[in-house]
């Protein structure tokens, strides 16, 4: 940067403010005396992209105590050239409007590297057509750190010829508590001094210290060595992003870009060839929010699983959430290495699968889950999940908001003490949907009808356990009350039968002890399935509690299927039976190497191998009696479960 001065600050848009004072008072002669009257005759314009740092336009208009009528904001591409790059024409036309109309084109703000996706603007059209009107060039972005290499594209060589420039060297090099620098150039020193970019205080001259200590340490090739490890790193995910298919990126130059934006694209699973013939389905408005929601999620997940990487998710006006990689920024900071991005990439390797499975079986769960009786289909597009649904039960209308609240509490227990590989939850802490039960990412061999019955049968029970133990309270203390007073009758009855002399305290002993009365005890059962009363005579005389009515079957899933060992819930079985007869025939060669016996088969002992004393011969004749007794004896054992089961 040929014939510059340096201005050094803390706040990275302070070296803009200041470099927009030095201007508006070189264009303006007489503000030194008049002032604002002097921009009001003729207002100044500063024009800068729309893919600028959100914010900078405000905080500039607030520094200068000018209007945001002063601001313009130039949109970027829409047709050709990069979607992130100003629109060189379009801004030509706003400066002839703003000429036309009094207005004084005074400065642009141009970006060698946008904070989204890290494009450079044609920075050499740019310079010509501020030549043309007579404004200042400031340039700013990451970009710039490039220029510290041998090779340095043409785009990002052309910020040297620019009017001033604002370098953020902390990042860059990962230097804490270092100022940033605005190189500018500019032959007057007394307008400079006015507008506060030079000083003569020797505090604000030591300003620059800790950089200038700290590039004296890095030396040359310290400073360079970092800056081409960055390079470096980003070109390294680069070339492993072009073979991985659902992912799309965002680049200016393949061959070296610093910055590296990516998403996931379900539409576009062979990124090459759809970008070569033109073609690609459309997507909707819900489907796009959608895959926002789930790159959101994707970013999350890389940044907590490889936290080195320093993988970030923006928000990109044309292209949505996206993930984006600045290794410029961050790998000086985090001290990202190699391995740090092939770990990166296998984490995104295991992740696509998972959100293709889960975006693909959204749309059959939610027709499984209309098709269910006493579930809902809550549609939440913010939600990175298969879906959500919501209990209503059988009698959805009468319902009281804490009911359903209390069983989806108890419906999410019970979901998540299976033994499953999925995730319930509550949804998120802030903005989630009240009494619905969140499902995040599944894998293809996901069981959708068994998933949504087993929710189903399962928010069945629970309702029904919980009607049951509400009304038990009532029904038993009815029950109690309905005993005292049978209770009491039993007792007056009592007394009648015993005649009065008993009840006399010395006479009703003398009468006892020569005529004894004997009375059987009277006492009332409750039976909590029937919810009836029953007298204890018939328990006292037979001695054994009688079995009352068996309580009905815990409602349990329609599809429940046999599992194999180790396999979890909702799991799609095996094609075929192939398994099932291998594991039979491995069985069946165990038994046979233990010496289990076998139907038709003679067992000898110590003696005479073919007819032993004390040994077991079985015939097929004995074998179907053996048999015929084991069935008596399962049978037998299978009542008295059975009865042992109704007593409890």
């Amino acid at each position: 940067f040929e014939n510059g001065s340096a201005y050094f600050h803390e706040d990275d848009r302070e070296g803009l403010s200041k470099v927009c004072r030095l201007v508006i008072h070189s264009r303006y002669e007489d503000y030194m005396t008049d002032g604002f009257n002097m921009l009001y005759s003729k207002q100044p314009m500063i024009y800068i992209s729309s893919a600028a740092r959100e914010g900078l336009g405000q905080s500039l208009c607030n520094q200068l105590g000018l209007p945001l009528s002063c601001m313009c904001r130039v949109p970027c591409n829409t047709m050709f050239g990069s979607q992130h790059q100003m629109d060189v024409a379009f801004l030509d036309r706003l400066i002839k409007e703003d000429t036309e109309y009094g207005k004084l084109p005074l400065l642009l703000v141009a970006n060698a590297g946008t904070p989204g996706a890290g494009h450079t603007d044609k920075l050499g059209r740019l310079k010509e057509l501020c030549e043309q009107y007579s404004m200042w060039l400031h340039v700013e972005g990451v970009n710039l750190a490039t220029l510290a290499l041998g090779y340095v594209s043409s785009s990002v060589l052309a910020a040297t010829k620019a009017d001033s420039m604002t370098l953020t060297l902390g990042p860059w090099l990962g230097l804490p508590a270092v100022p940033a620098v605005t190189l500018y150039r500019h032959e007057d020193p007394s307008l400079s001094l006015a507008a506060g970019l030079t000083t003569s205080q020797a505090v604000e001259k030591l300003r620059a210290l800790p950089l200038w200590l700290s590039l004296q340490y890095l030396g040359h090739d310290g400073i360079v060595e970092r800056i081409k490890h960055a390079s470096q790193l980003s070109q390294r995910l680069l070339e492993n992003l072009k073979n991985q298919d659902f992912i799309k990126t965002s680049v200016e130059d393949e061959l070296s870009s610093p910055v590296v934006v990516f998403r996931f694209s379900p539409e576009l699973p062979h990124l090459d060839k759809l970008l070569c013939t033109g073609q690609g389905p459309m997507i909707t408005g819900n489907e796009k929010y959608v895959c926002d929601t789930f790159n959101q999620w994707l970013g999350e997940q890389l940044a907590q699983l490889v936290p080195a990487s320093g993988v970030d998710v923006i928000e990109l006006e044309d292209e949505g959430t996206c993930v984006r990689f600045s290794p410029l920024m961050t790998s000086a900071v985090l001290g990202t290495e190699v391995q740090d991005i092939d770990q990166l990439v296998d984490c995104l390797k295991m992740k696509v699968p998972v959100l293709t499975c889960t975006l693909q079986l959204r749309n059959e769960f939610e027709q499984e889950v209309k098709r269910t009786a006493g579930l809902s289909y809550v549609e939440d597009l913010s939600w990175p999940g298969l879906g959500v649904i919501r209990y209503e039960g059988q009698n959805k209308d009468q319902q009281k908001e804490e009911e359903v609240e209390k069983i989806t509490g108890a419906l999410l227990r019970k979901l998540n003490e299976l033994e499953s590989d999925l995730s319930f939850s509550l949804g998120p802490e802030f903005g989630g949907e009240k009494n619905c039960i969140y499902i995040g990412m599944v894998m293809e061999d996901l069981d959708v009808s068994e998933l949504v019955e087993t929710i189903a049968a399962t928010g069945r029970e629970i309702e029904e356990n919980s009607r049951l133990l509400e009304n038990m309270t009532e029904i038993v203390c009815k029950g109690i009350q309905e005993a005292q007073v049978q209770l009491q009758k039993a007792n007056e009855e009592r007394l009648l039968e015993e005649g009065l002399l008993r009840q006399i305290p010395v006479v009703g002993s003398v009468l006892n002890w020569f005529s004894p009365f004997h009375a059987s005890p009277k006492g009332r059962t409750f039976d909590l399935t029937a919810g009836s009363l029953a007298s204890t005579e018939p328990t006292y005389v037979s001695k054994v509690q009688g079995t009352g009515v068996t309580p009905p079957p815990t409602p349990t899933s329609a599809q429940t299927k046999q599992r194999l060992p180790g396999q979890k819930r909702f799991k799609r079985s095996m094609k075929g039976s192939d398994g099932l007869s291998e594991t039979s025939s491995v069985s069946h060669t165990d038994d046979l190497a233990r010496g289990e016996p076998q139907l038709g088969t003679s067992f000898a002992g110590q003696g005479d191998p073919e007819l032993p004393e004390g040994g077991v011969h079985l015939t097929e004749e004995s074998a179907e009696d053996s048999t015929g007794e084991m069935v008596q004896s399962l049978g037998n054992t299978g009542t008295k479960s059975e009865e042992q089961e109704s007593l409890r």
